[in-house]
């Protein structure tokens, strides 16, 4: 059960004009499950994503990069995203990157278009080569079941060990001008993402260009799904796509404008929410846990901090116990790589429990509230280091037993 994170419902999830989604079965792993996923877009839509820095980087992500840095694009764009649930075809080697692009030459057969204008996308079992016929036996039924508002079903059919579908919708008005966007993702475990997130898809009405969407689209996964873990593991799939299809009125072609910033405040709160879903719904979790750092001298050593903070298996499994052992909280802010760092000058909090001070036990902290505060279901850590003003959120959970029990039988 995922920590205060309800079941998106279908009613909610708003239809992105321009952007069509259809589902199948097609046994990729497991029978009688959603495991394949296309997307079919407008021809006026523009794509771009971010995707894992993990050296064993899948088939599918080497693909997406090479059709996305495609110097046709301009003329021949993204026309549809497929993704399979069940198998990561990563660790393949030739095998995976053949299955990779026999999967892009069926769909853009099916879509009468060219093979580099299909991305693909997979998730689930690393080291285990891709069944290509089954997932291109699929795809006539996914292409049958295309709908403007299948989101739900989508962000069902992307699923592996996640309890539950992650989806979200906002409208933003900018200009008087609405823009509807509606974003899922999936991931559980293997979570520490170092560009975006496991498999995350946010789609929006406004017409945006591609230098434009390019910025967005980093600067949305930095502030988002760039600051979760759960498990400190980079996955080998790791891609966050956003498309803007270019139906609604507004249109965005700069940086340095209002406009702009409207739009960015508004994909970063949709793609926050998302990341936020997937430590909500981290495996085994019990607690979701925001992790602040701030008064640094930048935000890199903040994050040094933090993350060093949310890693640390002595800190998760002390909230899981809601056992107020928060010396292990120091102990992470002392090896996390800040070799200057003056402790003597710093402060930590949990909510609103003040309990080291000055780089010691705070004299008035009563462990009683400490344990308060950790048996909630929702915390935050404060960490105040007083030499800046830069400040940073990495959000986490805790580790629990069904941790460790899901991944010692994931393949089953």
């Amino acid at each position: 059960m995922a920590v205060n994170s309800p079941i998106p419902l279908a009613a909610d999830l708003k239809p992105v004009k321009g952007i069509e989604l259809g589902y199948a079965q097609a046994g990729i792993r497991k029978a009688n499950r959603k495991d394949v996923l296309v997307m079919k877009l407008a021809p006026s839509a523009t794509v771009a994503g971010v995707f894992t820095t993990n050296r064993f980087c899948a088939a599918p992500v080497q693909v997406c990069k090479a059709h996305l840095e495609s110097p046709h694009m301009a003329l021949d764009p993204i026309r549809a995203l497929v993704v399979n649930t069940g198998n990561a075809n990563a660790g393949t080697g030739d095998a995976g990157l053949a299955a990779a692009n026999a999967t892009c030459a069926a769909l853009a057969e099916y879509l009468g278009c060219e093979a580099a204008q299909i991305l693909p996308f997979s998730t689930g079992v690393i080291l285990e080569q891709l069944p290509v016929d089954r997932l291109i036996a699929g795809m006539p039924a996914a292409i049958a079941s295309l709908k403007e508002d299948n989101w739900l079903a989508a962000a069902e059919a992307i699923m592996t060990t996640d309890t539950q579908p992650k989806a979200a919708s906002s409208v933003v008005v900018i200009n008087g001008i609405p823009v509807t966007m509606t974003g899922i993702s999936k991931g559980a475990g293997m979570i520490k993402p170092n560009m975006a997130t496991m498999l995350g898809y946010l789609a929006m009405d406004a017409k945006v260009s591609q230098t434009v969407l390019d910025h967005l689209v980093k600067q949305a996964a930095d502030q988002s799904f760039n600051s979760i873990t759960i498990d400190g593991d980079t996955s080998t799939n790791d891609s966050f796509m956003l498309i803007a299809t270019g139906t609604s009125a507004l249109e965005i072609n700069e940086l340095d404008t209002p406009e702009y910033k409207a739009l960015a405040d508004a994909v970063i709160a949709l793609s926050q929410k998302l990341a936020h879903m997937i430590i909500r719904d981290g495996e085994g979790a019990t607690k979701f846990i925001s992790v602040v750092v701030e008064e640094g001298r930048d935000v890199e050593e903040c994050r040094k901090i933090a993350y060093s903070i949310a890693h640390s298996p002595l800190v998760k499994t002390a909230f899981f116990a809601s056992d107020p052992n928060l010396g292990r909280i120091l102990a992470a802010i002392g090896y996390a790589g800040v070799n200057d760092l003056e402790v003597g000058k710093l402060n930590l909090y949990l909510d609103d429990v003040w309990v080291a001070k000055n780089g010691g036990r705070n004299p008035d902290y009563q462990e009683a509230d400490g344990q308060r505060v950790m048996k909630q279901s929702e915390i935050t850590i404060r960490v105040k280091l007083a030499r800046g003003i830069a400040r940073t959120t990495v959000w986490t959970c805790d580790l629990s037993h069904e941790y460790v029990s899901i991944n010692a039988d994931y393949r089953s």
